[in-house]
């Protein structure tokens, strides 16, 4: 069962508490209160989360949270094992 649109395990996550996030799948806005182009995207076009586009993985997804130091990796080959699924 998917978890987000990107391929972050939210249940998995350290800060959701301390955050008072419930994850994109239930939230109209992410925890920070700006837009996620890739849950506009998703959302857009229908789709449960970014494994199932015919585009995937687009550079949106591959290069988000890089500049933060975020390895993309992990989040792809999640949404990879969801559609799977």
């Amino acid at each position: 069962m998917f978890e987000s649109r990107c391929g972050i395990c939210c249940n998995d996550c350290e800060r959701k508490a301390e955050v008072h996030c419930t994850g994109c799948l239930s939230m109209a806005l992410p925890f920070w209160g700006g837009e996620c182009p890739v849950k506009s995207c998703c959302e857009g076009r229908g789709l449960d989360h970014c494994g199932l586009c015919p585009e995937f993985p687009c550079g949106v997804l591959s290069s988000m949270g890089a500049d933060q130091g975020y390895d993309p990796a992990p989040r792809l080959r999640q949404c990879r094992l969801w559609t799977k699924e």
